[in-house]
């Protein structure tokens, strides 16, 4: 069991060596929560959830009923959902999917990932396209990783511009949906 302290808030959380920084929070992690800053009026997806520290940090400050956490992985659902009832945040909506693919919620005003970047682009690349469209206008992406050039690159393509801040070693991405530039793009091609 991991007890720890983000945004001023006492969590536990059960972790499991099948599922990503069993150990300690993700320094990665830290740093997108960081950078976050919640409002009563969010809907958040925690996107690619684990043992669900962002969505559970999210629900802690805004409640259940605005949040989501997805994640492919079983043991990851059964495990965000333990945690979420550990630390009193029981109710918050948490789905097995592949993505978005398997998640008919949409509207979010913050999407937050810390997506597997060690193997090749595919999942990233899909969060990045499909949650472009499952923003509201003005919504916000958030995402954590340790390698900067593609990913930068990728949300220029798809938001049109992106913030990208260093902390701790890791790029935090931070993109907003101004308009219909992903929908624009798709047109030309």
């Amino acid at each position: 069991m991991i007890s720890t302290t983000i945004k001023n808030i006492s969590l536990k959380f059960n972790t499991s060596a099948d599922i990503f920084s069993p150990g300690q929070i993700d320094k990665g992690t830290l740093a997108m929560l960081s950078i976050v800053e919640f409002d009563a009026a969010d809907k958040v997806l925690d996107l690619g959830c684990g043992y669900g520290v962002v969505g559970i940090v999210a629900a802690k400050v805004i409640g259940v009923d605005n949040v989501v956490m997805s994640d492919n992985n079983a043991k990851a659902i059964s495990l965000s959902q333990s945690n979420a009832k550990l630390n009193d945040v029981e109710g918050i909506k948490v789905i097995k999917s592949d993505g978005f693919n398997d998640m008919h919620d949409k509207d979010f005003s913050i999407i937050l990932s810390n997506p597997p970047y060690h193997s090749d682009f595919s999942v990233p690349k899909h969060f990045i396209e499909k949650g472009f469209n499952r923003l509201r206008q003005g919504g916000k992406m958030f995402m954590v990783t340790k390698r900067k050039e593609w990913y930068k690159n990728k949300f220029i393509a798809i938001f049109g511009g992106v913030k990208i801040h260093e902390i701790d070693g890791y790029f935090v991405f931070c993109a907003e949906k101004r308009g219909t530039q992903y929908a624009k793009t798709k047109r030309k091609k």
